[in-house]
């Protein structure tokens, strides 16, 4: 199997710098907890951890991982905007959201 040749910049930054989906990080968590972990105990790991942030988000509206960061509850307010395809003014409805702002250990690693 020989490499393939990357003709411009764009493509050469995807295949460097691709973000790590869900699968990738089942792998990462196999590898850590050990070799004689199973791939389906590493992935009802990570599917823990993401179901416990989303529970305490909904009961305490606030998520805080010392080191790692905080998961919060936003709400962004209603305000005006345009269709982009047709220019008309209309009216973006409030809505909720999350917002994560990265402890000090994220910070460090930029």
């Amino acid at each position: 199997m020989g490499l393939t040749a990357i003709n411009d910049v764009s493509s050469l930054a995807l295949f460097f710098f691709t973000p790590m989906n869900k699968a990738a990080l089942i792998d990462e968590v196999q590898k850590i907890l050990s070799n004689g972990t199973s791939k389906a105990a590493a992935e009802r790991a990570a599917e823990a951890v993401l179901v416990a942030i989303k529970r305490g988000l909904r009961r305490d509206k606030e998520v805080s991982l010392v080191g790692f960061g905080t998961f919060a509850m936003a709400v962004r307010p209603a305000r005006n905007g345009y269709n982009p395809h047709t220019k008309q003014p209309m009216k973006i409805r409030a809505m909720k959201t999350i917002r994560f702002k990265p402890g000090a250990y994220l910070r460090s690693l930029a």
